[in-house]
């Protein structure tokens, strides 16, 4: 074994895929300040994928530094037309966002870093195409009533999981990327370092 398995995150969605995979780990926070790293990757002209790589490297580098084993980074960005958008702050921002995804295809980044010992061991970036279907704003106002604040937790301001689904006519990509987390490339990187059966 190659000690514990550590989520550089205190995210519900990324431990819920990792618990639901059957992968024992613990989550420590990684105490990255996200958006001073946007900040200066998008004044060096970086774009939202170098954000998604960078921040999941960060992450992992951050708790590998104060814990022993494999720590994993994630982060996700959405892009559309070449632009970074952020999580929506209230229901109000959400809104607009989803007027603004409404009959649009956008982009989900996930990347995800695997750290041990202070250094980045394997990384990965995943990216998922997802056209929004131009639903109504009788139906969007209902999606939001129904979401309320888990809305929120998602920078696209929705739950594939749950009735976000309902929003899209055509996803191409990886369903856990989606999510926040690219598991099957990362469960076979935790095979091969002994961290799960083989």
């Amino acid at each position: 074994m190659s000690g514990p398995v550590i989520l550089a995150s205190r995210s519900a969605s990324r431990a819920a895929i990792l618990t639901g995979a059957g992968v024992d780990f613990q989550a420590v926070s990684p105490g990255v300040d996200e958006d001073a790293v946007k900040v200066e990757i998008l004044a060096r002209g970086g774009g939202p994928r170098d954000v998604a790589v960078d921040l999941a490297d960060r992450k992992a580098l951050a708790v590998s530094r104060r814990h022993p084993g494999l720590v994993i980074g994630a982060d996700q960005t959405l892009e559309l037309a070449g632009a970074l958008y952020d999580k929506a702050e209230n229901l109000a921002a959400a809104r607009e966002r989803l007027r603004l995804l409404r009959g649009q295809t956008h982009n989900l980044h996930a990347g995800v870093a695997v750290a041990r010992d202070g250094a980045i061991i394997w990384r990965d970036l995943v990216t998922t195409t997802l056209a929004m279907r131009d639903f109504s704003d009788a139906f969007l106002e209902d999606y939001l009533t129904n979401e309320g604040v888990q809305a929120l937790g998602s920078v696209g301001c929705y739950r594939l999981e749950g009735p976000g689904a309902q929003l899209f006519e055509r996803i191409d990509g990886d369903y856990f990327a989606i999510l926040g987390l690219p598991l099957l490339s990362l469960m076979d990187l935790l095979r091969r370092e002994g961290a799960l059966p083989a």
